[in-house]
């Protein structure tokens, strides 16, 4: 943000969106109550966004999805299982009594299905605010038994598919000069288990990915944010609010919680790597 002073009440702004840049003059004796006007236009209410989830059906993007929705948000879910993704769909709108969420198939280790995913989603709401990369699978293979189809099944999802939607996504955020990424990385993406490597590989691949991402938003002063969920165990099992977690889970629905608590932050707040776990 450009600011200076024209007369001994007035301010002269130039706004940094993209998109929108132009000149504004206020009539305030405080330049505070411009960056307090600036600062309240670079934010956008829940009930305004449109997000993106991927494994938005089962799980941690079950629960990142009816959170998101509940809080007016319009939620598209994505993966290859259409038939558990239009289950999902429709009983949580049928819990919320309004359609926010809407099922699309979509294989992420295909760049054609990502783009028409992308587009979709920009025609119908001419936005995407948040992206929640949750996609994910391992292939239980020893050091010494990792086959190559295994290691690339892994690393073309985990890794690959990531790339992919925020490369397709990412210019529209900018576009818009406001976005929040999320990553659903592991506490395999900080240490190492002798029967996922290539899990671990591309869990660890994530959160460098992702730092990267992160640094080339800030140089850039870009209104996007990234997030980094690291969780060890958690319960995709018992997800009913009155059940217990199996020992050394965590229930799921504290995974949605801190997303929303991440998400509620100010917009120059940084929230790094959020490690998630049983005592």
């Amino acid at each position: 943000m450009e600011t200076r002073r024209t007369r001994r009440t007035h301010w002269y702004v130039k706004l940094p969106f993209r998109e929108r840049n132009c000149a504004l003059q206020f009539d305030v004796p405080d330049i505070q109550n411009v960056v307090s006007f600036v600062s309240m236009a670079r934010t956008k209410p829940l009930t305004e966004q449109v997000a993106i989830v991927t494994g938005g059906g089962t799980g941690i993007g079950r629960a990142f999805t009816e959170v998101l929705a509940a809080a007016g948000a319009q939620v598209v879910i994505a993966s290859r299982r259409s038939d558990v993704l239009r289950r999902t769909a429709d009983e949580i709108n049928a819990m919320l009594g309004a359609e926010r969420v809407f099922s699309r198939e979509c294989d992420i280790r295909d760049r054609a299905g990502i783009e028409e995913l992308v587009t979709d989603v920009l025609t119908r709401w001419q936005s995407i605010d948040v992206l929640i990369n949750n996609s994910g699978l391992a292939v239980p293979e020893t050091v010494e038994e990792i086959t190559d189809e295994g290691w690339d099944k892994v690393m073309e999802t985990n890794l690959r598919g990531v790339m992919q939607l925020v490369r397709a996504v990412l210019p529209h955020m900018r576009r818009n000069d406001f976005g929040d990424i999320v990553n659903v990385s592991s506490q395999a993406g900080k240490h190492g288990y002798a029967d996922v490597p290539s899990y671990c590989a591309s869990k660890f691949g994530l959160l460098g990915y992702a730092e990267a991402l992160r640094d080339q938003l800030r140089k850039t002063d870009a209104n996007i944010r990234v997030f980094n969920f690291c969780p060890g165990l958690v319960d995709v099992e018992n997800i009913r609010p009155e059940q217990t977690p199996r020992a050394g889970f965590i229930h799921v629905s504290n995974m949605a919680r801190t997303l929303m608590y991440a998400l509620s932050l100010d917009r120059n707040v940084v929230l790094e790597d959020i490690n998630l776990h049983a005592r």
